[in-house]
C-alpha cells in the first residue's frame, strides 16, 4: 500500500488553520464555503475539522477560483469529483498516478492517461484547465507530516496565560 493510501486511510483531521494554509486560502473563505455548504467539515466541540477528501476539495476549489471559475461551475466540479473520486480514489493514491481534472466550466473530466489529456487540450473549442488531483492529495499528506508553523503552534507561556 502506497504512502499515500496509508495516509487517507488513517483517521487524521484537520483543523481550519492547516487547511487554510494548504489550500493557500483565508479562513473566512473556508468559513464562507462552509456557511454556502460547498464544502462542510464535521464539528469536534467547538472545532470545525476536515477530513482528508474534503482538504483535497478544499485545494481544487481554490485552484478554480484563481483561475476564475464561478461557484456555480465549481458545484458542479465537486458533484463530478464526489462521485469519480469514490470509485477511483485507489487511483489517485497510487504511488505512479497522475490523475488530472480537466474543465473548460461546461465539461469535466477525470483523466489519467497523458495522451488523452492532450487530445482533449487539443480538440478543446475552448481554454481547459487542468487540476492534477493527486499533487493536491500529495501535498496534503506531506504538510500533515510537517509541524505546524510557529503562529499555529501555541508556546508553553502562551498556553499557561490562556488556561
Amino acid at each position: 500500500m502506497s504512502t499515500l493510501a496509508v495516509f487517507f486511510n488513517s483517521r487524521i483531521s484537520f483543523g481550519v488553520a492547516p487547511v487554510a494554509r494548504i489550500a493557500r486560502v483565508s479562513l473566512r473563505q473556508l468559513q464562507w464555503w462552509d456557511e454556502r455548504r460547498v464544502v462542510s467539515p464535521g464539528q469536534d466541540n467547538h472545532k470545525r475539522l476536515y477530513q482528508p477528501n474534503q482538504v483535497i476539495e478544499v485545494s481544487v476549489i481554490a485552484e478554480l477560483r484563481r483561475k476564475g471559475f464561478s461557484l456555480q461551475t465549481i458545484r458542479r466540479v465537486l458533484r463530478f469529483l464526489e462521485k469519480e473520486l469514490r470509485k477511483r480514489l485507489s487511483e489517485v493514491l497510487a504511488p505512479d498516478s497522475e490523475i488530472h481534472l480537466l474543465t473548460d466550466g461546461k465539461s469535466i473530466y477525470l483523466e489519467d492517461a497523458p495522451e488523452r489529456i492532450i487530445d482533449l487540450l487539443k480538440d478543446a473549442r475552448q481554454p481547459m484547465f487542468l487540476v492534477c488531483v493527486t499533487d493536491q492529495a500529495r501535498r496534503l499528506a506531506t504538510a500533515a507530516q510537517r509541524k505546524p508553523p510557529k503562529s499555529e503552534a501555541l508556546s508553553p507561556a502562551r498556553r499557561s496565560r490562556i488556561g
